[in-house]
């Protein structure tokens, strides 16, 4: 059974730091690529970043390039995201994905369409 489980969210003052886990099982590790979404009340679900399990490349959104940062733990099967300088419109669910890898050349993977596993999200609220 595939799952994907996300940990580390919760409130947090506007300037500070989470990191999220995302714990996956049940599927090949380094033929997947993670990603990371959040959706906020009443908005769509955004990209926010990707990493090849594969070799490691890494994607990210400009809403959040230089503020967070993506990393994998191969032997853990766990993938993390360090979120710093975190602000209140970073207020959202955050959710994990895995989605395989098609290709040689890393191509981050932006759309929700192109993972098939999800976690069941975890809150980070990021009051002002």
């Amino acid at each position: 059974e595939v799952q994907l489980v996300e940990s580390g969210g919760g409130l947090v003052q506007a300037g500070g730091s989470l990191r999220l886990s995302c714990a996956a099982s049940g599927f090949t590790f380094d033929d997947y690529a993670i990603g990371w979404f959040r959706q906020a009340p009443g908005k769509e679900r955004e990209g926010v970043s990707c990493i090849s399990n594969s070799d490691g490349s890494t994607y990210y959104a400009d809403s959040v390039k230089g503020r967070f940062t993506i990393s994998s733990d191969n032997a853990k099967n766990t993938v993390y995201l360090q979120m710093n300088s975190l602000k209140p419109g970073d207020t959202a669910v955050y959710y994990c994905a895995a989605g395989p890898i098609l290709t040689k050349q890393f191509e981050p993977k932006k759309k929700e369409d192109e993972y098939d596993y999800w976690g069941q999200g975890t809150q980070v609220t990021v009051s002002s």
